[in-house]
């Protein structure tokens, strides 16, 4: 429960309620976006291990990190086919894009900024699993309940990586991505996703 209380401090505001709503309307999108987005996460932290192979700390947390986000990508398609979803291809909402072009191209930065966002998206993910816990039917509530604790653990794997790699605090960069981010889960969305806004009003 600690680490959960972490992220919801961490973050800039919570999940809209209008968000879960949507979510429940659209389960097979939901399902199938949150098996995108954890072969994301994996490749994410598979990218970072080639990029950096000089920091040891870095290749042993993110690749355990990695081989978590599989097993969980396993899950979700285990989870899709007792729901009857077929994986179909769905593009990608405006969320992790929005938030990799703020991402710095020099070094070290570009470093700290990438581990930043990896913690901020965890801490997301992580945040929305325990608000779907709450409301969605079985057998989805007690799957993204048993997802939390991994998930917070991301998060301070992230973060703490992103403090042992800056040369400065990160508050300031940290900031402005928690802003965007707000706003990317907060603002109306044309495209109901893992990480959207709320669907925008027709």
């Amino acid at each position: 429960m600690g680490n959960l209380i972490d992220v919801q401090r961490f973050l800039a505001c919570p999940t809209p309620d209008a968000w879960l709503g949507d979510a429940l309307a659209h389960l097979p999108t939901l399902l199938i976006d949150h098996a995108n987005c954890e072969k994301k996460a994996a490749g994410t932290a598979l990218g970072l291990l080639y990029r950096y192979v000089d920091k040891p700390p870095l290749l042993h947390k993110l690749s355990r990190l990695a081989r978590e986000e599989l097993r969980h990508f396993e899950q979700v398609l285990e989870l899709m086919a007792g729901q009857g979803v077929e994986y179909v291809h769905l593009p990608p909402g405006r969320y992790a894009g929005s938030l990799h072009r703020l991402i710095s191209h020099q070094e070290p930065q570009r470093l700290v900024d990438s581990l930043l966002v990896g913690a901020i998206v965890e801490a997301r993910s992580c945040e929305r699993f325990q608000r779907l816990s709450e409301v969605a039917a079985e057998p989805l509530a007690e799957f993204y309940a048993r997802l939390l604790a991994s998930e917070a653990r991301h998060f301070q794997d992230y973060l703490k990586l992103a403090e042992r790699y800056s040369d400065a605090p990160l508050r300031a960069r940290l900031e402005r991505f928690l802003t965007a981010e707000a706003a990317l889960v907060t603002d109306p969305d044309s495209t109901f996703r893992f990480h959207s806004g709320p669907l925008a009003s027709a």
